[in-house]
């Protein structure tokens, strides 16, 4: 496994998938673009791996799977980890992975999908990784992002509405690792709080669009 590691070509792997998601992406993706994938999953993940102290053959197995984890979007809205999966096994080989590698990936990927479904401990940190922003303080710009897409791809949902499914969804939600709870869940709470205030405010009649703004990233 190590003599893998050592052949697959990350740095052609990771120059395909910004070649990909720079070029062939929709533009009305302000979530899932390749800001998401290069910003925000990956460096996060990057993160988990040191703090776990996870071994330099699966790190190398996380992070293809962190770039790989949205190519699905090329294709479709919906359902799109199974094209993400298909692509990877489809151009992984010409980076020189070998069928092991590439079906790890494969099951990473796929445990992104909604709702997680994370079975080890690699795909336990994407799956952490690729919602590491409900943690930040970031989450009320990527927040925003996300119903800015959703209102294109799905259907536009009122505000009020929306924030009570964030709310449900933050609430409901628990990071699959000790390593991520560690890093996120204080500012998670926090972020939880401010939701709670907002739909407060909107079912008293009060406008809630200031006290995001006063936490939302510039």
């Amino acid at each position: 496994m190590k003599d893998a590691v050592q052949q697959a070509d990350w740095e052609q792997a990771k120059a395909y998938v910004v070649w990909r998601l720079s070029t062939d992406l929709p533009p009305t993706l302000y979530y899932h673009n390749l800001a998401h994938t290069l910003d925000d999953v990956l460096p996060a993940a990057e993160r988990l791996a040191v703090k776990v102290k996870l071994p330099a053959q699966e790190t190398l197995l996380l992070r293809t799977a962190a770039l790989y984890h949205d190519l699905g979007y090329l294709v479709r809205y919906r359902e799109n980890e199974v094209i993400a999966a298909a692509i990877a096994a489809e151009t992984l080989p010409q980076f020189s992975y070998t069928h092991e590698q590439i079906h790890t990936i494969q099951a990473m990927i796929m445990a992104t999908h909604m709702p997680q479904a994370a079975q080890n401990q690699l795909e336990a940190l994407l799956c952490d990784a690729d919602l590491d922003s409900l943690g930040r303080e970031d989450f009320f710009d990527t927040n925003r992002r996300l119903r800015m897409e959703l209102m294109v791809h799905d259907k536009p949902v009122p505000q009020e509405a929306w924030i009570r499914a964030q709310l449900q969804f933050l609430a409901g939600h628990s990071y699959h690792t000790a390593a991520a709870r560690t890093l996120r869940n204080t500012r998670k709470q926090q972020n939880i709080q401010v939701l709670e205030e907002t739909l407060k405010s909107l079912q008293e009649g009060r406008t809630a669009d200031s006290l995001i703004l006063r936490h939302a990233v510039p």
